[in-house]
């Protein structure tokens, strides 16, 4: 399970400007923002951006000044995954640390939507037995207890983080993860695939290597 929401997209405009430097093209700029507060690329302006993409990573310097903000919730064994971008990347996390005594323990704080049922019998126990202990921490303060809640918790625990990134980061990310075995992943991808101009600044540069 893996789920992608608040999703900012900024920056196009002063990206798009300095793609333009280095010929001093600033003239030829016919982009805009539309009613609702999008900035879409004018006929120059993408024919620009789409020719300095397939000219390569070098040229596309501009796609890294394209930010990208978004909330994720996704289990802890995707994380692990995605803790291999540490180049352009920033997030902030919840915190199991701290928090994870705050709230009762329940099902659907993992992720379990390809589990057989036989399994999420026997997660249900590991959820029930966490719940116990939690209940129990929170009378004793115990560092026994919060030590079996921490090493007991599975890594189909959800957590959310806040996450960044720019475009040419995006590019690596969907290259290299768009045929993973793992369905979080390619659900991640075809988010990718929503965001502004992802055709033509990101899927299309990485067919272009």
């Amino acid at each position: 399970m893996i789920s992608l929401e608040r999703t900012s997209v900024m920056n196009i405009e002063n990206a798009m400007r300095g793609a333009r430097n280095p010929m001093n093209s600033w003239a030829r700029m016919d982009s805009s923002y539309d009613e609702e507060g999008n900035y879409i690329l004018g006929p120059n302006d993408l024919n620009l951006a789409m020719r300095l993409r397939k000219a390569g990573s070098d040229h596309r310097k501009f796609i890294r000044q394209i930010f990208v903000s978004v909330d994720i919730t996704a289990p802890m064994y995707w994380w692990k995954e995605y803790d291999t971008y540490k180049v352009a990347t920033v997030s902030n996390s919840t915190s199991t640390m701290h928090k994870i005594h705050s709230k009762p323990f329940e099902i659907d704080d993992f992720s379990h939507d390809h589990m057989t049922s036989d399994t999420l019998k026997f997660l249900q126990i590991i959820v029930d037995q966490l719940e116990a202990i939690r209940l129990k921490y929170l009378d004793t303060k115990s560092k026994d207890d919060w030590y079996d809640m921490i090493q007991l918790l599975p890594s189909s625990y959800n957590q959310m983080r806040t996450c960044s990134f720019n475009y040419e980061t995006l590019v690596n990310i969907y290259h290299a993860r768009k045929n993973h075995k793992l369905a979080e992943w390619h659900t991640f991808c075809e988010w990718i695939e929503t965001l502004p101009y992802a055709k033509e600044l990101i899927i299309a540069a990485e067919e272009a290597e």
